[in-house]
């Protein structure tokens, strides 16, 4: 290369990070008021926001490409810059730089080109959510077929994998866990002899409670998830016996038939697809007595309808969407029926999340032997940008109480504390029992 050619070349790309460290000053004062937040842009720049308030957070841009990766497009970008080690966190943790950003982005108004992908991205929304059968398997054997032994390191005892109910902001996982069953239970009004259909069961744990709660009854759990179906099918047989008839399935709910006492569905509605919602409350209530309660948990937007995000589609949830209430109601009224009780759950993911967070990130070494470092990034951005979000961000839990009939539920909510306490006594009576027997036993040997 001639000396003016490499003149040129060193100028040019001078000139170039020059412009993109203005670009990347510009957008982030405009955000990061408050805390304090330090850049190392590509060509070594340090670039400081904020007021100094707080612990400081100190990040790096490994290259100019990723540096304008991050300011075009960071809903899609930041996670994959930071798998590849292209975005790096030199002080504070991943989850404090998400934190302060979603934070801090409540009060700013978004460069124009990311709120013209935004609008986009909103658009085509319903044509990328057609979740036919065979898709809908494989999308979740992308995230729920992984190894068992991932999930054991940061899931409670039960292996929950959905938002907790925490009846205090200090209360254990396990017990905020036991707690969302109960509360589920309650709203369902489970009494002896009923049928129940769990649709998108997991790993067997909420089936397992809820047949406690049916004496006599039929409890039938539905995946599409071989990995799940294979535990759950471990778990009923390590039980000596159960109070009802207990199954569980691997098949897609709209290939069921028959009827049901008791519907619930927890965590699965967000893989439903957008384009899917009539078939699936259709099917619903095809399949609900017309004296039946269904109680369905997802998570939800607070806000109007808005797009999955990119990132989050290609490496966690292919096929996931976050629904507006305006999104859900209209295609429940359709299918006849009636919404009979509305909960939003506030701030209870963050939690949840923040105790799987902290435990993955103890487990880091077990789950990099499962897998490789680059996963372990790509998880824990996962739950660290999912904790922010439900901090931060318009995402919250509903629980939505559904009928056919008007009185086949009581007329005001007092019965949903009555069988959570009724339902924590039993258990502690259950515990101390088998600690009594436990303690005979040891005597009489």
């Amino acid at each position: 290369m001639r000396p003016s050619q490499n003149f040129i070349l060193r100028h040019g790309k001078a000139a170039a990070s020059a412009f993109s460290n203005w670009v990347l000053k510009r957008a982030l004062s405009r955000i990061v008021t408050r805390g304090g937040l330090d850049v190392t842009a590509s060509n070594g720049q340090q670039l400081c926001f904020g007021d100094g308030s707080g612990e400081r957070v100190h990040v790096s841009f490994a290259d100019l490409a990723a540096q304008w990766a991050f300011l075009i497009d960071a809903d899609l970008r930041l996670g994959e810059l930071y798998m590849d080690r292209r975005f790096l966190i030199e002080q504070g943790s991943l989850h404090d730089f998400l934190a302060m950003m979603l934070r801090e982005a409540q009060n700013a108004k978004h460069p124009l080109i990311a709120r013209l992908i935004d609008r986009a991205r909103t658009w085509l929304r319903i044509f990328r959510h057609r979740n036919l059968q065979a898709r809908s398997k494989a999308n979740v054997a992308h995230h729920y077929d992984l190894d068992g032994r991932l999930y054991e390191l940061f899931l409670d005892a039960d292996w929950q994998y959905s938002c907790a109910y925490f009846e205090s902001p200090d209360q254990s996982l396990d017990a905020a866990q036991l707690a969302k069953k109960r509360h589920l239970a309650a709203k369902m009004q489970l009494a002896p002899g009923k049928s129940v259909l769990d649709i998108g069961c997991g790993w067997g744990g909420l089936a397992l409670h809820i047949a406690k709660h049916v004496p006599g009854g039929h409890v039938l759990g539905i995946t599409l998830s071989e990995e799940q179906h294979g535990y759950a099918q471990k778990r009923l047989a390590e039980h000596e016996r159960m109070e009802a008839d207990i199954r569980f399935a691997l098949q897609d709910y709209r290939s069921l038939s028959g009827r049901f006492d008791r519907i619930v569905s927890v965590g699965m509605f967000e893989h439903v697809g957008l384009a899917s919602y009539r078939a699936f409350f259709e099917k619903c209530a095809d399949l609900l007595e017309d004296d039946g309660i269904m109680v369905l948990h997802t998570i939800g937007c607070s806000a109007t309808p808005g797009f999955t995000t990119p990132w989050l589609d290609k490496y966690i949830f292919p096929g996931g969407y976050i629904p507006a209430l305006s999104e859900i109601l209209p295609e429940i009224e359709k299918a006849g029926l009636a919404v009979t009780d509305i909960e939003v759950l506030r701030l209870h993911y963050a939690w949840t999340l923040a105790h799987w967070r902290k435990r993955f990130l103890a487990s880091w070494q077990v789950a990099a032997a499962l897998y490789d470092e680059r996963f372990c990034r790509m998880w824990e951005f996962y739950l660290a940008s999912a904790e922010a979000a439900f901090r931060y961000e318009d995402l919250v839990v509903f629980q939505i109480q559904l009928s056919k009939r008007n009185d086949v539920i009581p007329v005001t909510r007092d019965y949903i504390g009555q069988h959570e306490i009724a339902a924590a006594q039993s258990s502690k009576a259950d515990l101390e029992g088998a600690v009594e027997r436990d303690t005979d036993d040891v005597l009489v040997g």
